[in-house]
């Protein structure tokens, strides 16, 4: 993908973080030269457009013997020579960045590959986070990066080691990946890995480190044998993004604002961008999930607060994700509810249920759809109080998120 070309669409998104690559092989071609210009030019025009960067330092580096892969999956530096032109490219990366870049992740996914075992990534990831602190006492680094949440051993013996070594004080944050058909399902894998490091005695938190969904079949990556369309990616970046703030993710990221061209050399093209993305990797268009992330960025922001002792009955035997918030200084409610039996689909079969609201603030209620981002009038026949229980009658629901809400949450 090419900032360049994708980069006047990331202020509007709403997005306020970027994850980078920080490009070891792509910065350091010659040993000892470093070319900042290319990541200069994309920190300093998202930290423009109100979006903070964290970068991740990866990957090898082939100009070096034992530099390790300049891909996703390869190995980390082994030989001496390596390893030092590695403490040189992070420290002085950090040097440059730190007045701008206050997050760094420490390599992507080394749990994917044989290649790094847990034991040589904690080694790994001591040092180079080591190196990073000397430079910027207060970087907020971030650990594990996982492909698979669920893989118990290797983040029991990451942390295990660091603890063995009094290092636990190195991990601020810990990212986690794993890609589901159905969004919901990745959270079983998530409550083991939160289950791994409970047991450590460390402040860390967590972070969604990155997620998505293909825009059609046989992509590039994750989840490609499945017949996704665009519309069904838009459904399932709503549940995942809606689904990671109903449990309190500190951080969600989407994976990706642009379609990657020949990505990691398969020769076939990652569609998981919102973005469609041209051979020359010129932005087509922007897909439905663009637009679709969009309409919860524009209402959901740190003002939005989650409710967390909310009770709500829905009608029906149908499986549903609901979750409830309120707005500083606003008495107002949001309700968030979708159909999450199924993966998203590429239709939108709808299923009208009676919602029961336990201690509602509802003066004048409206029912949003987050894909389409349409807000419509709840007639006043179609719901009643009694008390503060507040009855919504056949509320139509689909396979991703609509909301009923006060009027001035959405309206204003």
């Amino acid at each position: 993908a090419d900032y360049n070309q994708y980069k006047k669409y990331l202020g509007p998104l709403g997005a306020k973080r970027i994850r980078f690559q920080g490009g070891w092989a792509k910065t350091e071609k010659v040993k000892g030269q470093y070319d900042w210009a290319w990541l200069d030019a994309v920190v300093d025009d998202a930290l423009q457009q109100g979006v903070q960067p964290w970068i991740e330092t990866s990957y090898g580096n082939p100009v070096y013997e034992g530099g390790g892969d300049a891909k996703i999956g390869g190995g980390i530096p082994t030989s001496e020579e390596a390893l030092q032109a590695w403490d040189n490219w992070v420290r002085t990366m950090v040097r440059r960045y730190k007045n701008k870049v206050h997050e760094w992740e420490v390599w992507n996914e080394p749990d994917l590959t044989p290649k790094l075992p847990a034991l040589d990534y904690a080694r790994f990831y001591i040092r180079t986070a080591t190196l990073i602190r000397q430079e910027q006492p207060n970087a907020r680094l971030i650990s594990l990066v996982l492909a698979g949440p669920g893989r118990t051993a290797y983040t029991e013996t990451f942390m295990s080691y660091l603890k063995s070594q009094q290092k636990l004080s190195l991990v601020d944050i810990i990212t986690y990946h794993g890609y589901t058909a159905k969004p919901e399902d990745n959270y079983a894998s998530f409550k083991k890995l939160k289950a791994t490091v409970d047991k450590y005695p460390t402040k860390a938190i967590f972070w969604q480190g990155e997620n998505g969904c293909p825009s059609e079949m046989g992509s590039a990556g994750a989840l490609s044998n499945i017949p996704w369309t665009e519309m069904s990616q838009a459904k399932w970046v709503l549940r995942r993004m809606f689904d990671d703030l109903g449990r309190d993710i500190t951080v969600t990221n989407i994976f990706q604002i642009s379609d990657m061209y020949g990505y990691n050399n398969s020769g076939k093209s990652n569609t998981k961008g919102l973005l469609q993305i041209n051979p020359d990797k010129s932005i087509a268009y922007a897909k439905p999930a663009y637009y679709a992330m969009q309409h919860v960025t524009a209402l959901f922001d740190s003002r939005i607060m989650r409710i967390k002792d909310f009770k709500c009955t829905v009608s029906g035997n149908e499986s549903t994700s609901v979750y409830a918030y309120h707005r500083k200084g606003s008495k107002g409610q949001l309700v968030t509810i979708w159909l999450d039996g199924n993966r998203p689909a590429d239709d939108h079969p709808v299923k009208p249920v009676d919602i029961t609201i336990q201690d509602g603030r509802f003066r004048h209620p409206v029912y949003v759809d987050m894909l389409s981002g349409n807000i419509y009038e709840i007639p006043a026949g179609a719901w009643s109080r009694k008390g503060n229980s507040y009855t919504f009658r056949n509320v139509p629901l689909y396979d991703a998120p609509v909301l009923i809400a006060e009027a001035d949450l959405v309206m204003n």
